[in-house]
């Protein structure tokens, strides 16, 4: 049986997150030792959500290439990110740092697959979200470029669904609108953030309410992050 073309696009399996270099005021005591946690080991509701903005004059690559280099600038302003020395490349971790006070928030991301047009995270325990988390840039129908970022999540845990609900929802919206805005700017471009939700599944999963202990808005706050 032949390989699939695109094999070394994809990151290996692992069972837990590893650090290999942690950045000047990062931390990766909510990353390090933790298994990667997508939808499926999530508890709240699932949700997908869609944000796209067009560029034109440039090619899906050229914006991806840039957006990969810059992507800490493009992002709210805060979030910190700490980009991998390797940079955006199949199985490196990024380290995040969120918030302020005591809804501070330190965590991670694992590059699962990237290739020239895109490039997909997945989240790990404790993150607010159990996610996939994918960036793209293509041509539409009108052979106009766009970029989009595209999020298939759950809240990790009962405090993240309340607060899911109450807040962080609306706040992701700002988050992915205000980078593509950054991204769409950087190439001249004035055009308008387009939006969409979808509630894929309303039930909650109540089997990974445990998933609360590792919970690292709480660790954060209790310092206990504070590991380099």
């Amino acid at each position: 049986m032949s390989e699939p073309r695109n094999r070394d696009n994809w990151a290996k399996p692992i069972e837990s997150f590893h650090v290999d270099e942690v950045a000047p005021g990062a931390f990766k005591g909510n990353v390090e030792g933790r298994r990667p946690s997508g939808p499926l080991q999530g508890f709240g509701q699932l949700w997908q959500k869609s944000y796209r903005v067009e560029i034109p004059g440039v090619t899906p690559e050229e914006i991806i290439s840039t957006w990969k280099e810059n992507f800490g600038e493009f992002w709210h302003p805060s979030n910190r990110f700490y980009a991998p020395a390797a940079g955006i490349a199949p199985g490196e971790v990024a380290l995040v740092g969120g918030g302020r006070g005591p809804t501070r928030v330190t965590t991670g991301v694992r590059v699962m697959y990237a290739d020239e047009r895109s490039w997909s995270y997945i989240t790990p325990e404790g993150h607010p979200w159990s996610a996939f988390i994918t960036f793209s840039a293509d041509t539409d129908e009108t052979k106009t470029t766009v970029a989009k970022t595209d999020i298939l999540l759950r809240a990790a845990d009962p405090l993240y669904e309340a607060a899911f609900r109450i807040y962080t929802s609306r706040f992701e919206d700002k988050i992915w609108t205000h980078t593509l805005t950054q991204l769409a700017r950087h190439f001249g471009s004035d055009a308008t953030v387009e939006m969409n939700h979808r509630l894929v599944d309303k039930k909650r999963q109540w089997s990974q309410m445990g998933n609360i202990w590792k919970n690292s808005a709480i660790r954060t706050l209790l310092r206990r992050d504070r590991i380099r």
